[in-house]
Parts: structure tokens; C-alpha cells; sequence
């Protein structure tokens, strides 16, 4: 166990105002932190803030790119690519299930033939869709609807 270093009511506002931060700078702050303690201040800090050792640690690595200032830091907080794929490119056929469902309601500029509407609305192209076993949101309709180059059709005035 380690020696008490800060009173609790200090800890408290310490943990406070790490869970106010954005990740990077949590890493900094508890860093910070552990390097003005020295020996052990990893641990403490880590018990503290509740924050993994390894994280205080990145911190640390951080801090030394910061000092070193021949290296830029990133502005991102995570990599490219993070986080859920969208449905689009994970669902199996999705756009022959969409381009069938949508196939008897599709018309065009008979003068451009890459210009494409349906009648169908997003919702009612989503109820479609799960009753073809595919259940997506109006969202993805209208993402489908961007990638197959479908557009909004408007009514035209005619100037005269």
C-alpha cells in the first residue's frame, strides 16, 4: 500500500475534473499528476482517478513527444477507421434486396439516363425492405438512395 499523499477532499476535485476531460487530455492530466509525485505516483494516481496504469503511462509518453517539440502531435483523438462499420458494406445483398424493392417504382430523364427517381418514401422503402428480411432505418434508405444515385424529383415550373 502506499503512503497517503493528497487529502480526500483533494482526490475528489482531482477526479472531478478528470472526468470533465476529452481522453487525451485525461491521459495528460493524470500523467501530470503522477510524474509531480514521483516514485509509486502511478499507482496512487491510477487508484485515484480510476484510470488504468497503461493509460497513465501513454501520458507520460505524451508529455515527453510535447517536451520534444521536433514532433507534432496529432489533432485526432482516435485512428481513421474507429468505430462501427456501417450497415451498407456489412449486410450481405443489401443492394440487390434494395434495387429489387425499389425496381418497379424507378423511372428516369428519358434525356439522362443517370438520373433516377422512385415514388416510394424512405419509410415505406424500409418497411419494404424488412418484410424482405433486411431491417434498416429510413437513415440507411437514404444513404442506399445516395450510393445507387437516386435523386429527389421536383416538380418544375415552366417559364414562359
Amino acid at each position: 500500500m502506499y503512503k497517503l499523499r493528497y487529502s480526500r477532499g483533494i482526490e475528489s476535485d482531482m477526479k472531478s475534473v478528470y472526468d470533465s476531460l476529452n481522453e487525451k487530455d485525461k491521459r495528460k492530466y493524470a500523467a501530470i499528476e503522477a510524474k509531480k509525485l514521483g516514485r509509486g505516483g502511478i499507482i496512487y494516481i491510477s487508484d485515484i482517478l480510476m484510470c488504468d496504469r497503461k493509460t497513465i503511462r501513454k501520458g507520460l509518453n505524451d508529455l515527453r513527444v510535447i517536451e520534444d517539440k521536433t514532433v507534432e502531435m496529432p489533432t485526432r483523438l482516435r485512428k481513421n477507421g474507429a468505430g462501427r462499420k456501417r450497415c451498407i458494406d456489412t449486410l450481405e445483398n443489401i443492394d440487390a434486396v434494395f434495387l429489387d424493392t425499389v425496381k418497379e417504382n424507378t423511372a428516369g430523364d428519358p434525356m439522362n439516363e443517370d438520373v433516377l427517381w422512385t415514388n416510394l418514401t424512405q419509410k415505406q422503402i424500409s418497411v419494404r425492405m424488412k418484410e424482405k428480411g433486411i431491417n434498416i432505418s429510413v437513415i440507411v434508405v437514404k444513404q442506399l438512395l445516395s450510393k445507387h444515385r437516386y435523386v429527389k424529383r421536383k416538380a418544375q415550373k415552366k417559364v414562359r
